[in-house]
């Protein structure tokens, strides 16, 4: 094969079209992400899918000239190979970590597929590039409705226990919620000195339980429970407000 031949060369017409395309169906992708508020957004997702096809282009085409010359061996995934295993750094910068809660999964994936997305139009493959597209925004627009309803579905729950610093606390919160069959999903610890007031004599902890509940009343039982021991100072929860009207008017929530 000649370096003048039509499989090494592309018009200035092509190359416009590919990127322009590029261009687009990275927008697609990242329009949805700005409208959510996340990291990487709009402008973000077209650069790297403009990125990515420029990189398959010039993997593909810039060499051309090298083709016929003698113990050169061209290979057009080589530059396109490493999109993928760079991409990951700037998906990095996505992903943020609070405790044990972990978010901007989604958003660095995203970016990932977008990547690949450009890779694809740079290579000629619009099909498969458009399809790929398809697919992404369903899966961010309407599975993420139907995750959000099986979410709910599940019966997550978050608590916040404020506590005096004592080694027994966490076990005893624990045991409570296992003897109701209450799942403890996650749980977040801060200890902070500032929390003290003048007359108590140890650091506060603060502990965040994430809990899958099946049986709501349980759940209020279990929380219940939690109160009355003696080394626990509050409680707070998304529904305190129902918490109050199953114990007739008394608040759960007074420290």
């Amino acid at each position: 094969m000649t370096a003048g031949s039509s499989v090494w060369v592309i018009s200035h017409t092509d190359l416009i079209i590919r990127m322009m395309v590029a261009a687009v169906l990275g927008g697609l992708v990242g329009m949805e992400r700005e409208w959510n508020n996340h990291a990487a957004g709009f402008r973000t997702h077209i650069l790297v899918c403009l990125g990515s096809a420029t990189i398959m282009l010039l993997s593909i085409y810039g060499f051309s000239q090298f083709v016929n010359e003698p113990n050169v061996r061209t290979d057009p995934a080589r530059l396109a190979a490493q999109v993928i295993s760079g991409i990951g750094f700037l998906g990095a910068g996505a992903i943020l970590r609070n405790g044990s809660a972990i978010s901007g999964l989604t958003t660095a994936a995203s970016v990932w597929v977008v990547a690949s997305i450009g890779l694809c139009v740079g290579a000629g493959f619009f099909v498969l590039a458009v399809v790929c597209t398809v697919i992404t925004l369903i899966s961010l627009l309407i599975l993420n409705k139907w995750e959000k309803h099986l979410l709910r579905s599940r019966r997550y729950h978050e608590i916040g226990v404020q506590v005096a610093d004592h080694p027994e606390a966490l076990g005893a919160i624990a045991s409570i919620l296992g003897r109701e069959g209450i799942q403890i999903r996650s749980v977040k610890l801060v200890s902070d000195l500032e929390m003290r007031s003048s007359h108590e004599a140890r650091p506060t902890l603060q502990l965040t339980f994430k809990l899958r509940a099946h049986d709501r009343s349980k759940l209020l039982g279990a929380l219940g429970e939690i109160q009355r021991l003696d080394y626990v100072l509050s409680t707070d929860s998304a529904w305190g407000d129902a918490l109050k009207q199953t114990q007739a008017g008394h608040s759960p929530f007074a420290s």
